[in-house]
């Protein structure tokens, strides 16, 4: 079935960019996505989004999602990660302590086109690449190992037991050994270092200071750390009541032993900027024991309206990210779960768990091709623990068209993520959208 969708879905039409006449304006699109954010925090998100193409390209998932959204597809339809930037990859603990390295995010995840989730991670890798000071040669050859390494993936994976592939994971040190460019090497060695002390008892100090009755309250650093008024505090409490009822009842036992001790509003990522982002300190049986959760809010994905129009498949969003992620990813965090409060809806994770990536502005020429090798396999597996594998291996075949092919896509969309960028910045010149001074941070970091 997979050989035969090469007829009616050519390979080279994988690789064709160019603007529509309909192709909705790019300001009004991020516009559209600031309803219901946080309005006094929508300017630190363009701030970042305005420091750099790539900086762009984080934040504007739902850009992206109605321009894929407009080419031809193949009509298979895994479980897909949505906004499967380069820089959505990246480190965090097993339920058995050990560091994985798989895709991180999925606020857009949803059923969709395997096509658009590997046409935006080649984008991103292209984009990253020439901020990066690389060769538009070498930008192809790290899109072409991208390729090559999900087709090959995919085409291992498709041959064993669907079971089976629920195993397959990908370590620190199986990572280590993957990785075959010295620099790159070096880079994840410092980052698995980095993220191993990123949890929550080396966060209390930082996170956290002991008030005048002896208990800890998160420091505030406004706008990225505000304080609570006591109501939304209180709504924050109770949904974390409600989440419990989404645990295994394992885990619903051992966080029932938890204290709630402080709440706060948090500021991550780029795209997320302006939802609301709590962070919750909950203390154990000792002071040391502590734990940090993050509630996080979640809306339809940005592919959601293009798969299934305007009615919502799903009556909690926060549900959809928690299972997705539980699909695409071969080990989770196993505190994940759901809620609802304030007319919001929330998922839970833990929000220091060994979590880190690597850092993509150190990357030189191999690096780069030898990670965007590693994330195309991760994005393989993710693709191939859901449905159609054997499909996409069909169609993807064993030659080099389709690598050539969704290169010739990501230098296209690079360059029109860079005219996307120049808009933007535009915008903001003429005071169209606001601008948070001095909050620019790296579009490399997760928190920039």
């Amino acid at each position: 079935m997979g050989r035969t969708l090469r007829q009616t879905r050519p390979v080279e039409a994988l690789g064709q960019w160019t603007v529509q006449r309909d192709r909705p304006q790019v300001v009004s699109l991020i516009r559209a996505s600031h309803d219901g954010r946080l309005a006094h925090l929508v300017g630190i998100r363009i701030g970042r989004m305005i420091g750099s193409p790539y900086g762009f390209l984080r934040g504007s998932a739902v850009v992206m999602a109605d321009d894929v959204a407009r080419l031809p597809v193949t009509g298979i339809t895994p479980v897909v990660g949505g906004d499967a930037h380069l820089g959505n990859f990246g480190f965090y603990r097993s339920p058995e302590g050990e560091q994985v390295l798989d895709i991180n995010d999925f606020d857009e995840a949803h059923v969709g086109a395997w096509e658009w989730d590997l046409a935006r991670l080649t984008a991103s890798t292209w984009v990253a690449g020439r901020e990066n000071g690389q060769t538009e040669e070498a930008c192809r050859d790290a899109v072409v190992a991208c390729v090559t390494a999900y087709r090959d993936e995919v085409a291992r994976l498709a041959e064993i037991p669907l079971v089976q592939r629920s195993y397959e994971r990908m370590d620190v040190t199986h990572l280590a050994d993957t990785a075959t460019d010295p620099t790159l090497r070096d880079a994840i060695r410092r980052a698995a270092k980095a993220a191993r002390k990123r949890t929550s008892d080396r966060a209390l100090p930082r996170f956290t200071s002991e008030g005048a009755d002896g208990h800890r309250q998160i420091v505030a650093e406004p706008p990225l750390v505000e304080r609570l008024p006591d109501a939304v505090a209180e709504q924050v409490a109770q949904g974390l009541d409600d989440y419990l009822t989404t645990l295994p009842a394992q885990w619903r036992r051992v966080l029932a032993w938890y204290e709630l001790v402080d709440v706060a509003h948090k500021v991550v990522g780029v795209g997320s900027v302006g939802l609301r982002a709590y962070v919750a300190l909950l203390v154990g049986t000792s002071p040391d024991d502590v734990l940090f959760l993050q509630l996080k809010q979640a809306r339809r994905s940005v592919l959601a309206r293009y798969v299934h129009g305007e009615h919502a498949w799903h009556d909690h969003q926060g549900q959809r990210v928690v299972e997705s992620q539980q699909a695409l990813q071969t080990v989770s965090d196993p505190l994940l779960g759901w809620t609802s409060f304030g007319g919001n809806q929330y998922y839970v994770r833990t929000f220091r768990n060994m979590k880190g990536t690597v850092p993509l502005d150190g990357l030189d020429a191999g690096a780069l091709v030898d990670y965007a090798r590693i994330v195309g396999s991760l994005l393989a597996k993710g693709h191939a623990r859901t449905s159609g594998a054997s499909m996409i291996a069909g169609y993807l075949g064993d030659d080099d068209a389709p690598a050539l092919a969704f290169a010739a896509f990501a230098r296209a969309y690079a360059d029109q993520t860079e005219a996307d960028h120049a808009t933007l910045v535009s915008a903001v010149e003429r005071g169209d959208l606001p601008v948070a001074d001095g909050l620019m941070g790296s579009a490399f970091r997760p928190g920039g």
